[in-house]
């Protein structure tokens, strides 16, 4: 589980182009930002989503009240993420059917959902203009909504989270 922040001033990207060509991209100078709020089971691709303006608390507790509601009853999550302050917050409110394990500081790569945004910066929302918030929102909304399970799997694959069943264990 984790955040990212998708916006105005957008991500640059490589593009295809003829040798010796010299590509364009269009860059805004604007600041209006979306946020993504999502997490992934990578070992099946569920997904669960929050689009929000602003990262705290309250947006965290929404997010984790989302996630708990998603989940099958009996089942319990482990959420993996980073120490951000609205992560640790004393005021956040943690469902019962979650347990959250925290990263160590600074160590993205250990949390598989980053090569998620990565990938949606990448293929979906790069190179860009957008022309005001809703229009991110959209962008955002169409971008999520394209991600199958299969490919939330591949982007997502971790192997020093998945679970082995050895015989006889």
């Amino acid at each position: 589980m984790d955040e990212a922040r998708f916006g105005q001033q957008g991500t640059l990207t490589r593009v295809w182009a003829p040798k010796g060509s010299r590509p364009t991209a269009v860059k805004q100078t604007r600041y209006e930002w979306v946020y993504l709020y999502a997490a992934v089971e990578p070992a099946t691709g569920a997904s669960v989503a929050l689009q929000a303006p602003h990262v705290n608390t309250g947006t965290m507790n929404a997010f984790l009240g989302m996630l708990a509601d998603e989940l099958d009853e009996g089942d319990h999550a482990i959420v993996v993420m980073d120490q951000a302050g609205w992560h640790v917050s004393r005021t956040l409110e943690v469902p019962a059917c979650i347990t959250i394990l925290l990263l160590p500081p600074y160590s993205p790569e250990l949390n598989p959902i980053e090569r998620l945004f990565g990938y949606l910066r990448s293929h979906y929302l790069s190179n860009r203009a957008y022309e005001n918030y809703q229009h991110l929102l959209d962008a955002s909304t169409e971008a999520w909504r394209d991600l199958t399970p299969a490919l939330l799997r591949s982007v997502c694959a971790c192997n020093h989270l998945e679970v082995t069943h050895e015989e006889g264990r």
